[in-house]
């Protein structure tokens, strides 16, 4: 097998799986103590990675909040935030978004071949483009995070990468926090899409942890790696 990072998926959801509504708001999901325990498990890793349809619909900041965690981070040798990372099919991401503005920590792209050349037009002045191939191959961005020396990778979403990374086998854990409402609606995006997931009732991942955390639950699962 490729050497590849730990890969811990990260999301909360509404108790009918939704990840978001269909307003152009932000869909709120969890509250300030788990905002807090996201902050210190991001604080944990060498990496977070985004979907690049997460970038244009949620433009996140992506970094380290606390001050005392930031300067732990930097009392062991690292920068205060985690490196910044994201892959697209097409290079259409907006130079000036907080993913790329904020902070002054490492970003990398990965992108597909056919887009290599516009995507460092585009990006090469705010973060490393890196060409993962004919169609993004994960397993060429975990392999590429690897020999940069990232052990353990963050990945916050959306539902098409965590199905990507959950259908692919290639996610070690899975944090889950379930918030107490529904969003009812169809149209809204999912935690998960349609896809052949190893996990499935004749293979069920092993609950290592479950918490309530003010008015939502946290659910941590093992995945095996394969």
């Amino acid at each position: 097998m490729t050497e590849r990072p730990y890969v811990l998926l990260s999301c909360a959801a509404s108790v009918d799986g939704y990840i978001d509504d269909t307003t152009d708001d932000r869909l709120l999901l969890s509250n300030d103590e788990d905002f807090d325990r996201v902050d210190d498990v991001r604080a944990g890793c060498d990496a977070i990675l985004v979907g690049a349809n997460t970038i244009r619909r949620d433009n996140p900041r992506l970094l380290v909040r606390t001050e005392e965690r930031r300067k732990a981070r930097i009392a062991r040798g690292l920068p205060e935030s985690p490196i910044k990372v994201t892959f697209t099919a097409r290079g259409d991401l907006d130079p000036d978004a907080k993913f790329f503005a904020a902070g002054d920590v490492e970003k990398i792209v990965y992108c597909s071949s056919a887009a290599l050349d516009k995507c460092r037009d585009r990006l090469g002045d705010v973060a490393t483009v890196v060409d993962a191939g004919d169609s993004v191959d994960l397993n060429t961005v975990l392999a590429d995070l690897a020999g940069r020396g990232v052990q353990r990778l963050m990945v916050e979403g959306g539902g098409t990468v965590h199905t990507q990374f959950l259908t692919a086998g290639l996610a070690d854990e899975l944090q889950l926090v379930i918030a107490p409402f529904f969003v009812g609606d169809s149209d809204a995006p999912r935690f998960v899409r349609t896809g052949e997931f190893p996990h499935h009732p004749g293979n069920r991942m092993t609950l290592d942890e479950v918490r309530p955390i003010g008015d939502v639950i946290l659910a941590r699962y093992l995945l095996t790696r394969s």
